[in-house]
């Protein structure tokens, strides 16, 4: 059974950084595509960044220069730079591989003074 586990949340200031890991488990393939969405209270969930099996990479701009997303086989990661307060959300790392999508469980992480 394939399981993503998330880790590296927790409280920043504005201004930290934090970062985030998924390690994946049970898995057997090479995802094709791992990234990172985040939901805050009130809001849509957000697709924040996402890394390729060819390692492209993409994000969303209001994470553009302060983000940066990596990957270690089946791990992902994302550097958290420059937080500001509304980055507060809780971030879920995904993978995908034919179409077929696993989720984490999620991290909280909250930017405060």
């Amino acid at each position: 059974q394939v399981q993503l586990v998330e880790s590296g949340g927790g409280l920043a200031q504005p201004g930290g950084s934090l970062r985030l890991s998924c390690v994946a488990s049970g898995v057997t393939f090479r995802l094709h595509q791992l990234g990172w969405y985040r939901q805050a209270p009130g809001k849509q969930r957000e697709l924040v960044a996402t890394i390729t099996v060819t390692g492209n990479t993409d994000y969303e701009d209001s994470v553009k220069g302060r983000f940066t997303i990596s990957d270690d086989n089946n791990s992902v990661y994302l550097q958290m730079n420059s937080l500001k307060p509304e980055d507060t959300a809780t971030y879920v790392c995904y993978g995908s591989y034919w179409g077929l999508d696993y989720w984490g469980q999620g991290t909280q992480v909250t930017v405060s003074s």
